[in-house]
């Protein structure tokens, strides 16, 4: 599975004094996109594996407002693996409403080990989450 679905409604507090959706709720729509498209593969963004904890730090995030939005639209986000490295995927998200794209953008995330002592490290992504996309 490369691609992900998923709907929201924009809410009062997404937008700003304009009644706009304030371009940095951009990036919470992104990252909780993510995380559905993570749970629709058996995985979280923040999970055990091989007796670690395991987390997704971000090392790039890009977002372009192609058109407004505001309270009470509903949009749509497609999540896009657009690439799967060794240790990191990078996500392309689209935002829809009906046919009209809002905004696009991405987010690029290192598969990290996050134990105390021990620090972060990148680790290779699990297979649970390689072997899907």
């Amino acid at each position: 599975m490369t691609e992900y679905r998923t709907r929201r409604r924009v809410e009062f507090a997404d937008t700003d004094l304009s009644g706009l959706v304030h371009f940095s709720r951009f990036f919470v729509f992104m990252e909780t996109a993510e995380h559905e498209f993570l749970r629709s593969l058996g995985a979280e963004v923040h999970m055990e594996h091989e007796g670690h904890e395991i987390g997704w730090p971000r090392v790039k995030a890009t977002c372009e407002y192609l058109s407004p939005i505001g309270f009470g639209d509903e949009i749509e986000i497609v999540v896009a693996v657009a690439r799967k490295g060794s240790k990191s995927m990078t996500y392309r998200f689209e935002f829809l409403k009906g046919e009209t794209k809002v905004a696009r953008g991405e987010i690029t995330a290192v598969c990290c080990v996050l134990d105390e002592g021990s620090g972060i490290r990148a680790i290779e992504v699990p297979p649970l989450i390689a072997d899907q996309v």
